[in-house]
């Protein structure tokens, strides 16, 4: 077995005034741009993008301009509006349960930017952060916790990629039910299920630009909604085996770095890169690794990195 290894990092960025974000952001901005679309390089295109986020998100406008207005590119705030981004669809699976949010984010580790974020756009919010500014997963000060899966379908429809809608639900609502009501009138570009848990409820929502949100029949999710699942797609993800072994296991921290939920590196490189483990009443997360944690939470959040070490089949 040969190895392979990722560093991940934590930092505080504030409310993104004081030049931490955009140093960073800077560092990833080429590559970051390459995702942008054709349609988003286009006079109309961009204007349309803009025109989205002022409509559904008018509440991280002031956010977005004071971003884009510190990396001063000129598609930088076309960008950060992830309504013309490359679609992505990483393969992971979640639970939510008594107030806990346990998540597994598997794709090739080269595309993840692997860095926990602690910020204060619009009050404070913890997540794993992808795109610049956008979350794979997180949770904020009033005890709300999200997390994503790819839907396992390959609709696309124009829409926000899902990353900044856990940014937008996290930095504008405070309870599950306000989440899932934003939901309805938020256009998603690609099939997603979001985890959802606060307090004293925990759901999981099925979103797409061909559907209206829909709560599906547990707080569980893999890589699959409401279709059938065809041969060829589980063998490739094992969605439905991963799904009916969360559901038996529940938010068992041990469970997610064993297979069938941890995954080894599969033909194209994906594979299990972290484990969330989200308390958000308490304001607490510990990310692990087989062997390895790191806690954070909003009364102890340290900065640093980690590198962790993931065994490669030759």
């Amino acid at each position: 077995m040969r190895q392979q290894h990722k560093t991940f990092q934590a930092i505080e960025v504030g409310d993104g005034g004081d030049g931490r974000w955009a140093a960073y952001a800077r560092t990833l901005w080429q590559e970051m741009e390459g995702l942008l679309t054709a349609e988003g390089r286009t006079v109309q295109g961009a204007d349309r993008v803009r025109a989205l986020f002022h409509a559904h998100m008018p509440e991280l406008v002031p956010v977005l301009h004071r971003l884009a207005g510190q990396l001063d590119r000129p598609e930088a705030d076309v960008f950060l509006t992830h309504a013309a981004l490359r679609p992505f669809s990483p393969a992971c699976t979640q639970i939510g349960q008594n107030g806990t949010l346990l998540r597994n984010y598997d794709l090739p580790p080269h595309q993840c930017e692997g860095t926990i974020v602690s910020s204060r756009f619009l009050r404070p919010v913890i997540g794993m952060q992808d795109m610049l500014w956008g979350l794979l997963d997180g949770m904020n000060d009033a005890g709300l916790a999200l997390s994503l899966t790819w839907g396992g379908r390959s609709a696309h429809g124009r829409g926000f990629a899902i990353l900044i809608v856990v940014r937008y639900l996290l930095e504008t609502c405070d309870t599950v039910d306000e989440a899932v009501d934003r939901l309805q009138s938020l256009p998603i570009a690609v099939p997603q299920n979001l985890t959802l848990v606060d307090p004293v409820k925990a759901v999981t929502v099925f979103v797409g630009p061909d559907m209206a949100p829909t709560v599906a029949p547990d707080a569980c999710a893999a890589n699959h909604q409401h279709l059938p699942v065809t041969d060829e797609q589980e063998r490739a993800l094992h969605t439905q085996e991963r799904l009916r072994a969360i559901r038996a296991a529940g938010t068992n921290v041990a469970a997610m770095l064993k297979p069938p939920l941890y995954r080894s590196a599969d033909e194209q490189g994906s594979r299990t890169l972290y484990t969330a483990h989200y308390r958000p009443a308490e304001g607490h997360v510990t990310y692990y690794w087989p062997g390895e944690s790191w806690p954070q939470s909003f009364r102890d959040f340290t900065p640093g990195t980690r590198t962790v070490t993931f065994d490669q089949a030759t």
